[in-house]
């Protein structure tokens, strides 16, 4: 029987900004809008956690049983480390998919736009399928595509869409710097895990680009934000260059990465890389409302 503190850290928690960051990147944008309601903001935030939480349960059950977190380098896996029985995670996992599939209905209705149901749907069946059923995508290089589109298109324009009814061309530069920012996460994460990760047959597109390759795509990841901050700056919002300040939080992870550190040496790429993603958020929605 895991513990609550095993079971907190099988929920992933270093994942929350992959969450949280959209979120406040489309609040941002909305009320640069005149769109803002607090209330349907805290609906697109605890849909946003539940999921990240449902799909980290899922990955742990998933991955544990197939064998492929037996000997794997980070945090806790629940079913890999047999801390706690496949079936429980399980039901952990449908849980909050399901509790993120109540409160996207929710929101949708209440917003009125019924057609984000298919949306809603779509990443609910892209949490499970990442790692779940019998050809998981995560196992054949597309697990990127789908963080950037979850956690950076649909996270921020979402957002915005159900408070506004429409995006702003700031609002989609905020929501591919998130899917980037969210994508180098899980890049750093398979950067870790590519000897692992090729011993068990998982083919995540890390190991079909090697180590080097990796490595180059993480910090190609990094720099589209910062390069769509000074666009921003220069053509609709002059404080957009605020989002630079949280650059201060990479330079760790950044030199982690050009050093070649393998395995637990990366894990702090991954925190740093979250909070900067977090931190560019926040800067950047006080910067499009000032």
């Amino acid at each position: 029987m895991a513990s609550v503190s095993e079971w907190i850290e099988g929920a992933r928690p270093r994942t929350l900004p992959n969450a949280v960051a959209p979120v406040v990147a489309g609040v941002g944008a909305a009320i640069a809008l005149d769109a803002f309601s607090w209330w349907r903001s805290v609906l697109a935030l605890l849909v946003s956690l539940s999921l990240i939480v449902g799909v980290n349960y899922a990955n742990d059950y998933s991955d544990g049983i197939r064998g492929t977190d037996e000997n794997r380098v980070g945090p806790l896996r629940l079913v890999g480390s047999k801390v706690a029985a496949p079936k429980a995670v399980l039901t952990a996992a449908l849980v909050s998919l399901g509790l993120a599939g109540v409160l996207g209905l929710v929101l949708v209705a209440v917003s009125g736009h019924w057609w984000l149901l298919g949306m809603g749907a779509l990443c609910i069946l892209g949490a499970w399928f990442y790692t779940g059923g019998k050809k998981p995508y995560g196992y054949y290089g597309f697990g990127e595509i789908a963080v950037f589109v979850f956690f950076g298109l649909a996270g921020v324009l979402g957002t915005v869409y159900v408070q506004a009814g429409r995006v702003s061309w700031a609002a989609l530069a905020c929501a591919v710097a998130v899917g980037c920012f969210s994508t180098a996460v899980l890049t750093a994460n398979n950067l870790r895990d590519i000897p692992t990760d090729i011993e068990s047959g998982k083919r995540t597109l890390a190991t079909r680009l090697g180590d080097q390759g990796t490595r180059r795509l993480y910090l190609a990841l990094i720099a589209v934000p910062y390069v769509l901050s000074g666009i921003l700056q220069f053509t609709t919002h002059s404080l957009a260059a605020l989002t630079v300040l949280s650059a201060a939080l990479l330079p760790q992870s950044v030199m982690a990465i050009l050093r070649n550190a393998t395995g637990r040496k990366l894990i702090p790429a991954l925190r740093d890389t979250g909070l900067a993603m977090l931190a560019w958020a926040a800067l950047a929605a006080f910067g499009l409302n000032l």
